[in-house]
């Protein structure tokens, strides 16, 4: 029997064809997308030092997400729910159809991938309406954003449609973090440079009031205190108890007993203790001064003794509520601890001291640095407990209630800027230590 091949007729439009395969072309797309990028920051800088004119202002779609909320709620909520189900399909659908036919090869692919580039991006900014007086500009970007993300998606290396996926599939969330992180963010630092109202620039003068002034000074204090003390206490602590009810009777009840603070909020600490600090005439309610007096001693007035003190009756509640969790997790690490290390250990003829130090603590190190992170990230913007228990009186205060206190309290968003941004450079370090240590741990494996 012969065989006969039947030639089928090749698609030369496909687009997972591979682009920009040879040295030449990828240098090529790189210029391009450089000398995108540099052209989208120039529009950029004009729209935002380019004053607006009455004619850009007429400019407009006459819709928008601001108008569409308005709209949303003028309705009767039960009505709210589908429609923002609906709308929220709706978008989905969308996102998933043009991600499920974004690689398919033909013309008609090809034109719907270059239409949803150049379309998308115009709709969201003018949804958006980041600059309502300036739309001839947002559009301009758009459409130099799409076309720039379009000659990128058709020169990938991996074939056309596959930036063209990544990006749809990265947009909804880096939109988000973008809104929700970064632009509040970057608003906060400039906001930091202004007066208290926003409106005059005075360079660094926030930030000589933050630490020259009392107020900003004892926050900054407040806060290095809070940061030294409570991760290396709720974590010895919580190590010592750990190791000491490992495997020992009754070691999930005690386990609990520890944990249970942790479950209350910080609030609901806050006034428990400030319960437990309670000072008055006559009987006592709170426990401590019930013990002073009962000895024939007088009231204290624990929160406002001055200074230290009652700052240190603050971080006692906060490691109240941290040293469960540090039990908890530092527990589980040693118990992964092999067994036949200890042994090893043990018949090399170390005492359990020396055990422990050598053996346990370097089979926990990972775990150790996670719980420390965490306690100290949480003791840095601590608020809830100091806004309880003084309101920050008597130099209690920390950067996490200052900057709130600031910005609510006396309306002075230059002050509260700063302080925020001082916050961040305190946690700077620990976020840059963990990433670093997650390269490495990445590295290893």
């Amino acid at each position: 029997m012969s065989q006969t091949t039947v030639d089928r007729p090749v698609d030369t439009e496909t687009p997972t064809t591979v682009h920009a395969a040879d040295p030449k072309g990828r240098s090529i797309t790189r210029i391009v997308v450089a000398a995108g990028f540099a052209l989208i920051v120039a529009v950029l800088l004009l729209l935002i030092f380019t004053g607006s004119s009455e004619e850009s202002s007429r400019i407009t779609i006459g819709f928008s997400l601001n108008s569409f909320f308005l709209w949303l709620g003028a309705m009767n909520p039960l009505v709210q729910i589908p429609v923002i189900l609906a709308v929220f399909g709706l978008v989905v659908g969308i996102i998933l159809v043009l991600i499920e036919y974004a690689p398919r090869p033909g013309r008609g692919y090809f034109i719907m991938r270059l239409v949803a580039c150049l379309v998308i991006p115009v709709l969201a900014f003018l949804l958006l309406r980041p600059y309502a007086n300036a739309v001839l500009y947002v559009v301009a970007i758009a459409l130099l954003v799409g076309a720039l993300l379009f000659f990128a998606d058709f020169r990938s290396r991996q074939g056309a449609g596959y930036l063209f996926q990544l990006i749809l599939f990265m947009a909804p969330a880096s939109i988000m973090l973008a809104l929700g992180l970064i632009y509040p963010a970057i608003a906060t630092i400039f906001k930091s440079f202004y007066d208290k109202t926003g409106d005059e620039f005075v360079g660094l003068e926030n930030y000589f009031w933050v630490f020259t002034n009392p107020t900003g000074t004892a926050s900054v204090v407040n806060t290095i205190l809070w940061a030294l003390l409570a991760p290396t206490i709720s974590v010895a602590i919580g190590l010592a108890y750990a190791v000491f009810i490992d495997r020992a009777r009754g070691e999930k009840v005690l386990k609990v007993l520890v944990f249970m603070p942790v479950a209350i909020s910080f609030v609901g600490a806050g006034i428990i203790w400030k319960f437990m600090y309670d000072a008055r005439q006559g009987e006592q309610v709170g426990l401590l001064n019930a013990i002073v007096t009962a000895f024939g001693g007088d009231p204290v007035q624990w929160l406002a003794i001055k200074p230290v003190v009652n700052t240190l009756m603050l971080l006692v509640v906060f490691i109240w509520t941290q040293t469960g969790f540090a039990m908890v997790i530092l527990s589980a690490a040693i118990k992964a601890v092999p067994t036949e290390q200890l042994e090893a250990a043990q018949l090399d003829g170390t005492n359990a001291w020396q055990r422990f130090r050598n053996v346990t603590v370097p089979g926990i190190r990972s775990s150790l640095i996670v719980v420390l992170t965490t306690i100290t990230i949480a003791s840095l913007k601590v608020y809830d407990i100091v806004a309880v228990m003084t309101g920050g009186r008597d130099d209690t205060t920390v950067l996490g209630f200052e900057m709130v206190n600031q910005q609510q309290r006396f309306q002075s968003y230059g002050h509260s800027s700063a302080l925020a941004v001082v916050l961040f450079l305190f946690v700077l370090p620990l976020i840059i230590y963990n990433a670093r240590s997650m390269a490495k741990q990445r590295e290893i494996r």
